[in-house]
């Protein structure tokens, strides 16, 4: 079964994965960490309060969250097509992990801006720092442990949501194991997809407790 072309179909299907994972979180976070920042910064008690920008934003990232992945990569399909021109591959398959993703990462960001000390926050506040500046050199150096946690989380998350996406010809391992070890039967394939998917979460997980750790001022 495990052949010359079966090993290199899991191993294009690995890359595929990383691809997916990795590109995806990054595009999550450049708009996931905006997000965060305003739901915290805009809150009534926030440094700059702003009660209709962070109702909205809050509202979107609870709507955006309550719906299962497998309904939104369905949903999105017409956008997903108007972006890539496609619906099928590993690039068609960033779209809705994005959009799904991206609202996971702003409560990820929110909760580790909100562990930040307040009384550093109010000491910028009172030396006549800028919002821009105590979010800049204050909130985010602060929070830079916990944000770390958080996006081995988030690797971790958006990880699974790349490989329920094989449901629709996403690509990956979560593809090669739908195609061939459910709907083939062939029970090797899918517990190999699985145990590198498992050691993959693994990788990801130990990387950002490393990264965490070392960013930590009070060890």
């Amino acid at each position: 079964m495990f052949d010359a072309t079966t090993v290199n179909m899991i191993w294009v299907g690995l890359l595929q994965t990383l691809y997916m994972t990795l590109v995806s979180t990054l595009i999550a976070y450049v708009f996931g960490i905006p997000m965060g920042v305003v739901l915290v910064v805009c809150d009534k008690e926030g440094i700059a309060p702003h009660p209709v920008l962070h109702k909205v934003i809050d509202v979107f990232v609870n709507i955006t969250r309550s719906i299962p992945f497998l309904i939104l990569l369905i949903a999105v399909i017409p956008i997903t097509r108007f972006i890539t021109g496609t619906t099928i591959g590993s690039n068609a398959t960033i779209v809705p992990l994005v959009i799904a993703a991206a609202p996971f990462v702003a409560r990820m960001v929110e909760s580790s801006l909100r562990e930040v000390d307040k009384g550093i926050v109010e000491a910028s506040v009172s030396m006549g720092a800028s919002p821009m500046q105590i979010i800049t050199k204050v909130l985010l150096p602060e929070a830079k442990p916990s944000l770390i946690v958080g996006a081995a989380i988030a690797v971790t998350t958006i990880l699974g949501y790349s490989a329920m996406a094989g449901i629709v010809g996403g690509g990956g391992l979560g593809d090669i194991a739908i195609r061939f070890g459910y709907y083939r039967y062939e029970n090797a394939i899918m517990i190999v997809t699985v145990v590198l998917l498992v050691v993959v979460v693994q990788v990801f997980q130990e990387i950002g407790m490393k990264l965490a750790q070392k960013q930590d001022k009070r060890k």
